[in-house]
């Protein structure tokens, strides 16, 4: 059973960076795609980013190319979400999460594992 567990997270001003981790443990984390997602309130859960297994093919929600970078780091079982020039429309929960089987990269329907969040708050 795969457990993804995020860090990073925290209270920052506009413009300040951030570096989300997404440690996993269990399973073949190696072999598969991790995507960032991220929730605020009262709204749905939205894709950020995506990196499949070997971090070539790699994807972002328009409001964040330029800003975000993700990558991964097989040998730590790591995925990482480099967040830089932060904006107030960022804040939100933060979630990492495993695609195993098919679907759209873009969909949460398509993650079998998730972790429980990381709280990012940009505010002056």
């Amino acid at each position: 059973q795969v457990q993804l567990v995020e860090s990073g997270g925290g209270s920052v001003h506009p413009g300040a960076s951030l570096r989300l981790s997404c440690a996993a443990s269990g399973g073949t984390f190696n072999n598969y795609a991790v995507g960032w997602f991220r929730q605020a309130p009262g709204k749905e859960r939205e894709f950020v980013a995506s990196i499949n297994w070997t971090g070539v093919n790699i994807y972002y929600t328009d409001s964040v190319k330029g800003r975000f970078t993700i990558s991964r780091d097989n040998a730590k079982n790591t995925v990482y979400l480099q967040m830089n020039s932060l904006k107030p429309e960022d804040t939100a929960v933060y979630y990492c999460a495993e695609k195993v089987y098919g679907g759209s990269r873009y969909s949460t329907m398509a993650y079998d594992y998730w972790g429980q969040g990381t709280q990012v708050t940009v505010s002056s």
